[in-house]
């Protein structure tokens, strides 16, 4: 058995209410109580000051002046030869113990102090000098006070206000975090979550937002293995089945095989390495302009290459070997489809840097943007050898940057191209 209940439900409202507990004891053990003492003690003092005045004018016999003049300030005096009072009196109460205690100082003689609490009253009863007795009563009030009590209530009220009012605000965060616990099993079965979308404080947003984009990389590593397993079969099986044939029906020559052998080479190498990922290196001091206009120098020499950089580069910590693969595949691809120019721009903001490559081709329609990201899918849809390419070239591109923290997006260029925009985060 558990003293700490498991549920973040009460293991919040538990944290929140107990520290408050515990300094509404210490506030009222620590302040209330010497005050309680305080207000007490003064009160008995002067109830026993105006006993022990009045006692002294019925000891000279002035018994209707000390009348009239306990009538004044609220106490009621009568002289008995005997009463019919409890055997224990209340000396010892903590209502009357000041009081009594007070009493035995001011006045030379036993004093007996009964409280009436359904009535609400006090009365003192002190012997006469001729044997009588002299009762005082008055209201309980005169010697207790129930102010702090009242405060002493009102703390467990707030106490009580408090719980009520934070409650609902923990059950909205706890059903949040319910919720994605829930979208997060669905996940994990390979199921999805219909209408899971990202509710409650920003904290917990933002952990919805990131199981929602690993549940999206994960099914993109699904279709991708899927999509490889079949690239695979296909592509290789053709040049396969080309050279099984030739060989053995002897119409195979020499160029042509080493020709379908570096076809296959070139497939088996792109599949590794987009299998592969992104290959474990150390991050270093980045800046972009220099790689780029080498990657687009080396990939398109006869293009006229456009660029439009800051004086002053952004410098950020990354993967070059892996951006330059990812940025080497986009400027290759444009390369490929532009007709005469291809435009790299870089604009850096405080918080990101952000790359536009452009070319002046056929683009890309806005239908068939989605499958140019997915791996070993081909536009032309005719997955012949020579169209070249495998595929990978944007998937790979799309994983580095990912990597990074940054996305990648196509677009619709003015130059009448394709325009492939990257945004890293710096």
């Amino acid at each position: 058995m558990t003293i700490i209940p498991r549920s973040f439900l009460w293991r919040t409202i538990l944290m929140i209410l107990i520290p408050l507990v515990v300094a509404l004891t210490i506030v009222a053990n620590v302040f209330f109580g010497n005050h309680w003492d305080r207000v007490h003690a003064t009160l008995a003092r002067g109830l026993a000051g105006e006993v022990a005045t009045m006692m002294d004018f019925m000891d000279t016999g002035n018994t209707t002046a000390t009348q009239a003049m306990a009538e004044r300030i609220g106490i009621n005096v009568t002289v008995n030869d005997h009463l019919n009072r409890p055997k224990h009196n209340d000396n010892d109460s903590i209502e009357a113990g000041p009081l009594a205690h007070e009493l035995s100082r001011r006045v030379n003689r036993p004093s007996s102090v009964y409280i009436d609490k359904g009535k609400r009253l006090i009365f003192i009863d002190i012997p006469t000098r001729d044997g009588k007795i002299a009762t005082f009563a008055t209201t309980l009030y005169r010697i207790y006070s129930t102010s702090t009590e009242v405060f002493l209530i009102w703390l467990l009220g707030s106490l009580l206000i408090v719980s009520v009012l934070i409650t609902p605000f923990i059950i909205i965060h706890t059903r949040s975090i319910r919720r994605i616990a829930r979208a997060a099993s669905r996940f994990g079965r390979g199921l999805d979550a219909p209408g899971f979308e990202p509710t409650g404080s920003k904290e917990i947003r933002e952990a919805a937002g990131a199981m929602i984009k690993m549940k999206e990389r994960l099914d993109r590593y699904n279709r991708t293995r899927t999509d490889m397993l079949n690239a695979v079969s296909h592509d290789l099986k053709a040049p396969l089945t080309r050279m099984r044939l030739g060989v053995e029906t002897g119409a195979a020559n020499k160029k042509d095989l080493l020709r379908d052998i570096d076809r296959m080479t070139e497939m088996v190498n792109g599949y590794l390495a987009f299998a592969r990922g992104e290959t474990p290196e150390i991050e270093q001091a980045t800046e972009l302009p220099a790689m780029l206009t080498r990657l687009a120098r080396d990939a398109a020499p006869s293009k006229k290459i456009i660029t439009e950089f800051p004086d002053t580069p952004a410098q950020f910590y990354a993967h070059p070997m892996a951006l330059a693969q990812a940025f080497g595949n986009i400027i290759e691809n444009a390369a490929r489809y532009s007709n005469k120019k291809i435009k790299i721009t870089e604009i850096d903001e405080p918080e990101q840097v952000e790359v536009i490559i452009e070319d002046d081709g056929p683009g890309i329609p806005d239908d068939k943007k989605r499958d140019a990201m997915r791996p070993f899918v081909r536009l032309d849809e005719s997955r012949s050898a020579d169209t070249g390419g495998t595929g990978l070239g944007l998937s790979i591109a799309q994983t580095a940057i990912e990597n990074h923290g940054g996305q990648l997006f196509l677009e619709d260029s003015e130059l009448g191209g394709l325009r492939v925009r990257v945004v890293l985060p710096i």
